[in-house]
């Protein structure tokens, strides 16, 4: 699979527990000083064990003063699109474009009628999803004073005042794996986030990027317009093994750089909630992952000269 040419970054993946809310901001707070680029929080508003995901990346973003922040992913059956766009839009106000949309199709639909919001098949709620980014990509568009409408199956509006305007252009994430999903971020979506541990095989990589890259094409995009990031999970050792991600850093950074190089993807994002660990792929993993790509980049691919391998 080509390398889409994206610059690199790297982040967090931080559990919102609200058994210990001062480590959660902690750990937002070692991802900057990391010198990492993003701290992202899951959303399961139905989970009493978390902390209310929506609050915390407020919260988080004035405790902070230069990482990147987002969901990872919103679950949108409990949050309605319209007022997830001025949610967005307002915090990348208040934060100075720090915000990106990690976006979610929803899942445990028994937690989610038990919190009064709709039973949906996947079907369903795939085409749901496709209505909300409509009217959350409509709502933020002040470009333009055209009437907006949209009439869909699950969501519909009519007439809404635009605006406001975020102060950067927000990037939609999807996490995904299915299809029809991937086809849904070929084609309006800025960014496909899926979790490397619910991926059975490698491979599975190369046919969702080409899924991802035919929609993207139809639909008169570039399969480039679509970010490929990455939840990762591993363990730093000192000694070197055979697995991936469980190894020195240098081990990481090999490995990571291969993904990027053969399956395209730009951004890995870490779980585990250890800061040890995260200053580690802050200041010696990242670093040696971009060196890696740029020195890759920087010279012409021959079949005599592979790419560092997984």
């Amino acid at each position: 699979m080509p390398d889409y040419g994206h610059d690199l970054t790297f982040g967090t993946f931080i559990t919102p527990t609200n058994a210990a809310p001062a480590k959660v901001v902690e750990l937002a707070k070692a991802t900057e000083a990391a010198g990492l680029d993003l701290a992202t929080f899951q959303d399961h508003p139905y989970q009493a064990g978390f902390l209310d995901t929506w609050t915390l990346l407020s919260y988080v973003a004035a405790q902070t003063d230069r990482i990147s922040l987002s969901a990872n992913v919103i679950n949108l059956p409990l949050r309605p699109p319209a007022v997830l766009a001025r949610a967005a839009a307002s915090l990348d106000l208040l934060s100075g474009g720090r915000f990106e949309l990690g976006l979610g199709a929803g899942a445990f639909w028994d937690a989610i009628e038990a919190m009064g919001g709709p039973r949906r098949t996947p079907g369903e709620s795939i085409t749901a999803l496709s209505e909300g980014i409509d009217i959350i990509r409509g709502l933020w568009d002040t470009s333009t004073r055209e009437r907006l409408v949209v009439d869909g199956t699950f969501y519909q509006v009519d007439g809404p005042k635009r605006g406001p305007a975020p102060a950067h252009d927000i990037q939609i994430w999807l996490g995904a794996y299915k299809p029809r999903m991937l086809r849904l971020i070929g084609r309006k979506a800025d960014g496909w986030l899926p979790s490397l541990g619910y991926v059975k095989d490698l491979n599975d990589l190369t046919t969702s990027n080409a899924t991802i890259d035919e929609a993207a094409i139809a639909a008169g995009r570039t399969p480039g317009d679509v970010r490929r990031l990455l939840n990762v999970g591993g363990t730093f050792s000192a000694q070197r093994s055979d697995r991936l991600l469980a190894g020195p850093p240098e081990q990481w950074a090999e490995q990571l750089a291969a993904l990027t190089l053969e399956y395209g993807f730009s951004t890995y994002i870490l779980s585990g909630d250890d800061a040890q660990a995260m200053m580690i792929l802050g200041q010696e993993v990242a670093p040696a992952v971009r060196e890696l790509v740029r020195a890759e980049r920087g010279t012409e691919q021959t079949d005599a000269t592979p790419a560092v391998g997984l």
